[in-house]
């Protein structure tokens, strides 16, 4: 359990930080389970490593891995604080160990006869209720300090939506950019419509109604290439209906 805390400080990569904090965590369960305490074990496994670890992989996946943090401090001074932070809390850690003896714990037969969970119970409640309220006071804090660093300050104003049609329209007077949304593609029974151009009401295509990726393939199709086509389905079918359509249209034309 100690190499892989270590290991999170010194990989390089997010996933393994956070594949190593996943064998903390399992280690730390392993531990709860040796000292006689049940409830600690599965809410280690349950709430720690079943989802707030899946939290920070899901973060993770959501971020990037190959994604870089920002250097830049949105808060005057907020490494130095950070480092006597750590150097207070490292200090209050050491300081707890060293009271603690080595070996077996003292009176845990004593603490758990009752049951491991009404005596957690009872001591989290009772005696140590305002250190429970600090922790639940410093989660709101560690969330709180999240939304800080990841805070990034606006510097121009959020375009409203005048202010971003007016900007459709100026450039399509300094750069002839279309000011509303683009065509869609052509519509073919017979064809994908995503790679056939849109028909102008002059009867040309429109290039800006097919997508810059299938341009640049060379995949775009037009009405003339499908020339072929048509004469090749006029084939294939026949000209058995044509000539119904042709005798029925002659005799009409003879009854008027």
């Amino acid at each position: 359990m100690v190499i892989a805390a270590l290991g999170i400080l010194f990989v390089r990569k997010a996933v393994h930080a956070a594949l190593l904090l996943a064998v903390v965590m399992i280690s730390l369960a392993v531990l709860y389970a040796a000292l006689d305490a049940p409830f600690l074990f599965a809410v280690q496994i349950i709430v720690y490593t079943g989802a707030i670890l899946m939290l920070f992989l899901f973060v993770l996946m959501l971020v990037g891995v190959d994604a870089s943090d920002s250097v830049v401090e949105t808060i005057r001074g907020q490494r130095v604080m950070a480092v006597v932070a750590g150097l207070l809390l490292g200090l209050v850690l050491v300081t707890g160990v060293g009271q603690i003896s080595l070996g077996a714990g003292v009176g845990l037969a004593d603490a758990n006869s009752g049951g491991n969970i009404q005596a957690l119970a009872t001591i989290l409640f009772s005696r140590y209720v305002f250190a429970f309220e600090t922790t639940s006071a410093l989660l709101i804090t560690a969330a709180v300090g999240a939304m800080v660093l990841a805070h990034r300050e606006r510097l121009v104003p959020k375009p409203t939506q005048a202010s971003l049609a007016a900007q459709r329209l100026r450039d399509y007077q300094d750069k002839g950019t279309h000011p509303g949304p683009l065509p869609p593609p052509g519509v073919f029974a017979r064809h994908n419509a995503v790679d056939t151009p849109a028909l102008l009401p002059d009867g040309t295509a429109s290039e800006a109604s097919v997508s810059r990726v299938l341009a640049a393939r060379g995949t775009v199709r037009s009405a003339p290439a499908l020339a072929d086509d048509i004469e090749e389905l006029q084939r294939q079918i026949g000209d058995a209906p044509h000539a119904g359509r042709t005798g029925s249209a002659s005799a009409e034309e003879e009854n008027l």
